[in-house]
């Protein structure tokens, strides 16, 4: 708590995609909220008014945040999966070195840490879970939060994301799938596709998402809080739903193809997906329609 008598809530990665979203609601309940962020993908234009903001690396998160914080949200982490092939120092340093971090502030502030895992750890049999540096260190993580919990007596929750999706995305070099295919719908440009585009992927709208981290925030305990929508999609059908030219790129390594998904401890307690897909790329259609 602080001076106020609200409670303190970190958000690693607080100007990013999903930290942004979350930071909003937090704000609107009332709670103080700190966001830690390097700015690698995150942005200033992200800012929520209401929350403070502070830059740095989650290494030095033990010199930027001296306050007694309540509840850690750790989203900081780099997050791309095939790029992160070209780049494994970057991303040791960002997940291990800094998450490392990160758990040992947790430990010294005996706070509640929810922990965003990825669902890549699996994939095609667990076997996603070796497919690239970002998978692997993603998996380690997840291994290394309950570990410490076990040995520390901590309170701690692991979240799983299926391919996030809504307002906010990025696209470019770092960004996500919907939004790339979105900028190259309203361009006019075929929708490229790796092969063989038959990849599996669950789509989950970042409304869903925030709302799991919060109920997970307030009563979740443990591992395994999978959040994804019920549907399960290929790369291709996606790209079809825009009605837009395809065009087909080589395969490329760390690209799984199966995609497993487990709700049961989210649904017990009582989070539902209450957004498709196919709904938000009909709302994308409809809108360069308007324009047209």
């Amino acid at each position: 708590m602080n001076s106020e008598g609200k409670k303190n809530i970190l958000v690693t990665g607080g100007a990013g995609f999903i930290g942004t979203q979350l930071i909003k609601v937090l704000v609107k309940q009332g709670y103080h909220v700190i966001s830690l962020d390097n700015y690698f993908t995150g942005s200033l234009d992200n800012h929520v008014k209401g929350a403070e903001y502070r830059e740095g690396h989650t290494k030095d998160i033990e010199y930027i945040i001296p306050e007694n914080i309540d509840v850690i949200y750790h989203l900081g982490e780099y997050s791309r999966v095939e790029i992160s092939l070209n780049e494994p120092l970057l991303v040791f340093d960002l997940n291990m070195k800094g998450t490392l971090a990160v758990l040992e502030f947790w430990r010294k502030q005996k706070s509640k840490l929810i922990y965003a895992g990825s669902s890549t750890k699996f994939a095609d049999g667990g076997m996603g879970r070796n497919q690239s540096p970002y998978a692997f260190t993603k998996a380690v993580n997840t291994e290394l939060v309950s570990n410490y919990a076990d040995w520390y007596g901590l309170k701690y929750a692991i979240t799983y994301f299926y391919n996030v999706y809504g307002k906010g995305e990025r696209s470019g070099t770092y960004g996500t799938v919907i939004e790339i295919f979105k900028q190259k719908y309203f361009a006019g440009e075929p929708l490229q596709v790796t092969a063989p585009g038959t990849q599996q992927r669950i789509f989950t709208h970042v409304d869903d998402i925030v709302n799991g981290l919060l109920l997970i925030g307030s009563v979740g305990e443990g591992d395994e809080f999978g959040l994804g929508a019920n549907e399960i999609h290929s790369i291709l059908e996606i790209a079809a739903m825009f009605g837009a030219p395809i065009e087909m790129k080589p395969e490329t390594k760390g690209n799984r193809m199966t995609a497993k998904l487990d709700v049961a401890k989210a649904y017990n307690i009582g989070w539902r997906p209450v957004n498709k897909v196919e709904d938000y790329i009909n709302a994308i259609i409809h809108s360069k329609n308007k324009k047209v």
